[in-house]
């Protein structure tokens, strides 16, 4: 059997294959309630479920259930939950102990993935982590399951619903016409509940979930199927499939990123006075020249949402993100909330009348994503000395190449003085690579 492993973002795969396997699952499902008996020191922790709107969703949640109730735990089923909703609800009830999310975020259907959360400190920590691999590997025999069969329980959204609304002014999105893009994903429904209950005109799209057609080009990463509903005077937002990211477009059909999300909620009253701002490697060059003319900081982490969090924990910061969408509001919750920062951000967009939702001069940037089958070491020969070779090509930017840290995928990020050579380089520095990886 392979060796399991945590991602940057928890465990993922390809369904049907190892560990989203029958078996499997239940082993993964006794390895967590092992770790959670012993770390929150209960005969039966108390847990909720959440998920998105994949068709293996269910059979994943069945079988990981029957391992989590070899110890006894109390399940509770939320049903189709965002990602930040479970994190939401079980901070906010003291009855639950930890959190798990059946997702894969923004890939494909044919991709799942298992995620937890601490109802204290959010994200998993690594040696939660290890610990759960440990049990894995310990114990791979089936143990028989004990308790009862979980049922829905209701609530969960409509706990998440009033926890986000409580935040803001009644009615303050009164005929602002809106559209969100729900990429067929968790946000399907809530999202446009929301909104409306904050006055909004909204036009919902991606709404109809199928099981199979979830991110299909649609949501945060196609964000130009949201510019067709479109008009002057509105403002769109787009969620990927569990709700976590959002990027948005104004009413002329410019994308706006997390990088540009950040800019406008640096200009909210409740956070325009933060000295300091978290993004990663990736996050545009253009916005941390923003920061230094407001004499604030950017200070980078590796990608993934979960460096970032941990950087804003560590350092006693508000606001962080990543240029996918990916943005933390520390002292609401410890991981994105995409609707939540959608709602921020319109705050402050009312605030100082940018509806426009205007910004920061971006460095000129392009981005390649290359297939690979296998992983190599980037600082080995000849890989180093390809992308060295390209480093002396720049006018006066930089260059970051790194693998996905949830698919097998080559990210090339090229910064430039002008489009122009950012896109010549990111070309060819993608064909030598691609041609040995």
């Amino acid at each position: 059997m392979p060796k399991l492993s945590f991602g940057t973002d928890g465990i993922r795969g390809k369904v049907g294959e190892f560990p989203f396997t029958q078996d499997v699952l239940r082993l993964l499902g006794q390895a967590i309630a092992s770790w959670a008996v012993k770390k929150y020191e209960k005969q039966a922790p108390r847990v909720l479920l959440g998920h998105d709107t994949r068709v293996s969703c269910k059979d994943i949640k069945n079988n990981l259930s029957k391992g989590l109730r070899t110890a006894g735990l109390v399940i509770k089923d939320g049903g189709v939950l965002p990602t930040p909703a479970v994190l939401q609800v079980i901070k906010s009830d003291k009855n639950f102990d930890f959190g798990i999310v059946i997702s894969a975020s923004h890939n494909p259907y044919t991709d799942n993935g298992v995620k937890l959360f601490d109802c204290k400190t959010g994200k998993l920590t690594l040696e939660d982590e290890q610990i759960i691999v440990e049990n894995f590997e310990k114990n791979k025999e089936l143990l028989e399951t004990v308790g009862d069969e979980v049922e829905l329980w209701a609530h969960a959204q409509e706990i998440y619903k009033k926890n986000i609304l409580k935040n803001f002014k009644p009615n303050f999105l009164y005929k602002k016409k809106i559209v969100l893009d729900c990429a067929n994903g968790a946000t399907y429904k809530v999202a446009p509940e929301i909104f409306r209950a904050l006055g909004a005109e909204v036009m919902a799209v991606s709404i109809e979930p199928d099981g199979k057609n979830i991110n299909e080009k649609c949501g945060a990463l196609y964000p130009e199927n949201m510019k067709k509903f479109i008009s002057k005077d509105s403002v769109g937002f787009a969620f990927d499939g569990d709700g976590d990211r959002v990027i948005a477009v104004n009413g002329s059909g410019d994308v706006k990123d997390g990088d540009d999300l950040l800019s406008i909620l640096l200009q909210h009253d409740d956070f325009k006075s933060e000295e300091e701002v978290a993004g990663t490697i990736m996050t545009n060059y253009g916005f941390e020249n923003f920061l230094k003319k407001q004499g604030k900081r950017l200070a980078r982490t590796k990608v993934g949402d979960k460096y970032v969090a941990a950087y804003l924990e560590k350092k006693n910061l508000i606001l962080g993100g990543e240029t996918s969408g990916h943005i933390i509001v520390r002292d609401y919750l410890s991981t994105g909330d995409g609707i939540f920062v959608a709602l921020k951000s319109l705050e402050s967009m009312i605030e100082k009348d940018n509806w426009a939702i205007n910004t920061f001069k971006k460095t000129p940037q392009a981005m390649l994503n290359i297939p690979v089958s296998k992983k190599r070491d980037l600082s080995e020969s000849p890989y180093a000395d390809i992308i060295d070779e390209h480093k002396a090509k720049l006018i006066n930017g930089r260059i970051v190449v790194r693998y996905s840290g949830t698919e097998n995928l080559l990210r090339i990020m090229v910064e430039d003085q002008t489009d122009e050579s950012a896109g010549r380089i990111a070309s060819s520095l993608g064909h030598n690579l691609e041609g040995l990886l």
